[in-house]
């Protein structure tokens, strides 16, 4: 049976909870052989998070040929995070691992890109979209022909309608409802909790229930963002 090196490129929450996913699945059967995390906190260099070392640096991903890579970053603060960091490494598709918790579950028709996760008790439930680089947390449900383009953050518990979809980059708070075929903008932020009854324009927050705009999404013009093609310059 053929078992696959792995790297972790981060070394806090999300990265963590990957770690387990990945113990997770080799429980059921053997497929992963994690060597570690690759983060460039140097106060990290040589530490053990949760029984694995901190090898080194994000850039060690391009020289340790023979493993596969998730890049497991980002939080509200910093959601652009796990996109810069895949832009900077320009490694091919091919490196990257997807990660599927055991406990998910996921229809047969659902199409899943590289260097995606899903957590556990995640639920896709018909034809649904997952771009690549995608984090999916533990139980969030993704019901009939929803799309989520890449780099976007579906938080825990989040629910949403059919046909509903999540621009390239967007960040959905734990919790979120979204209703049936309403569009999230690219690199728009929903909060935790908020119920969303119509689109959300790319690069706006928006919070409550109903939901409605605070503000625009601080710190996205650093990263050169246009929301009208949803990319990361």
């Amino acid at each position: 049976m053929s078992v696959s090196e792995l790297l972790i490129v981060g070394a806090g929450g999300f990265a963590r909870e990957t770690a387990h996913a990945v113990a997770a699945l080799n429980a059921v059967r053997p497929a992963w052989r994690l060597l570690g995390f690759l983060d460039d906190d140097p106060l990290l260099r040589g530490r053990r998070v949760d029984g694995l070392p901190v090898l080194g640096g994000t850039d060690l991903a391009q020289s340790l040929t023979g493993a596969q890579v998730l890049v497991c970053v980002g939080n509200p603060r910093n959601y652009f995070a796990r996109a810069r960091i895949v832009e900077r490494l320009a490694l091919p598709a091919d490196r990257y691992a997807t990660i599927i918790h055991p406990s998910a579950d996921v229809c047969a028709d659902a199409s899943i890109g590289p260097g995606t996760v899903l957590l556990a008790q995640a639920v896709l439930t018909a034809a649904v979209t997952v771009g690549a680089h995608v984090a999916v947390m533990p139980h969030a449900v993704l019901t009939h022909d929803v799309t989520i383009d890449d780099f976007a953050t579906i938080a825990s518990g989040v629910r949403f309608g059919g046909g509903s979809s999540v621009a390239r980059g967007a960040y959905l708070g734990s919790g979120a409802l979204i209703r049936e075929q309403v569009e999230i903008g690219a690199w728009a932020q929903v909060g935790m909790g908020s119920v969303v009854l119509g689109d959300v324009p790319g690069g706006q927050v928006w919070v409550g229930n109903p939901a409605r705009r605070l503000r625009d999404v601080e710190g996205l013009a650093a990263f050169g963002d246009s929301t009208s093609n949803g990319r990361l310059a």
